[in-house]
């Protein structure tokens, strides 16, 4: 579905019994609402209602020449629950996802029921500014997402999974190649500007923090650290998994958010 929300184009997916508690689901960079196929299955089976959105420049979500903060992706997510009056939900982002989550727990707590973060980061790392910078200049020299397709590939899952799943690793793949490089660059400034690390301690959400073991990107200790400083806050660990262990390993993943659901609707 497509939706004209603050003058842009954003595509969003919304599932489910309309009086059911609703789910809203953010993807990683370089993906888009697709890699939540996974989840949505047991979601639904559940009894959740289940909306993904694609960030901007993501999947069917248009790019902005403005660069973007988190504070400005996370209004873009209140912005779509208001267009479909969807007062609060349970939110469970990845990566960036989860990045954007917290944001919303620190600035729009009111509209949360419960905070799941998978594989993410309370602060940009030191020297992710030129980090994304040379990736930005070798995107733009290609004129796609090319450059980072194959690295950001064996980051995400391992070469184990391509073996064991070779269509699934080309979709993906392919939506790396898919995504916009103007909405690569909107949302790389957002992961390279931000630190939440002294707002966490006030978040007053229910709040549940996950990590693949073997994440290169955003590894396990940062998981923790996130969990250290959200007061309450639980931490799980996903085996054999990468950056997306939502995808690697659906099953493990799926029952720790599923039981957290449940917890937090019992």
């Amino acid at each position: 579905m497509l939706g004209q929300l603050q003058q842009r184009r954003v595509y969003y997916d919304l599932i489910g019994d309309a009086g059911a508690p609703a789910v809203c689901l953010i993807h990683a960079m370089m993906a888009d609402g697709s890699m939540w196929s996974p989840q949505v299955p047991d979601l639904l089976k559940a009894g959740f209602r289940v909306l993904r959105m694609d960030l901007p420049g993501h999947g069917g979500s248009a790019a902005s020449s403005e660069p973007s903060t988190m504070a400005d992706l996370a209004d873009g997510v209140i912005s779509l629950l208001d267009h479909l009056e969807i007062s609060k939900t349970h939110y469970c982002g990845l990566s960036i996802g989860g990045a954007i989550g917290q944001a919303l727990a620190i600035h729009n707590a009111d509209r949360l029921e419960s905070l799941f973060l998978a594989d993410t980061v309370s602060a940009a790392p030191p020297g992710a500014r030129g980090m994304w910078a040379e990736r930005l200049k070798a995107v733009e020299a290609a004129g796609s997402l090319a450059p980072l397709a194959d690295m950001t590939m064996s980051r995400v899952v391992s070469a184990a999974f391509k073996e064991k799943n070779p269509a699934l690793w080309m979709g993906l793949r392919d939506t790396i190649l898919g995504t916009e490089p103007l909405g690569l660059a909107q949302c790389a400034h957002a992961l390279a500007e931000f630190d939440f690390t002294a707002s966490l301690p006030n978040v007053r959400i229910p709040t549940q923090i996950v990590c693949g073991d073997d994440d290169p990107a955003t590894p396990p200790a940062e998981g923790k650290k996130i969990a250290s400083l959200i007061p309450g806050s639980v931490y799980a660990e996903i085996r054999n998994a990468r950056h997306y262990p939502n995808v690697e390993q659906p099953e493990q993943f799926n029952a720790v958010l599923l039981q957290w659901l449940r917890s937090r609707t019992a």
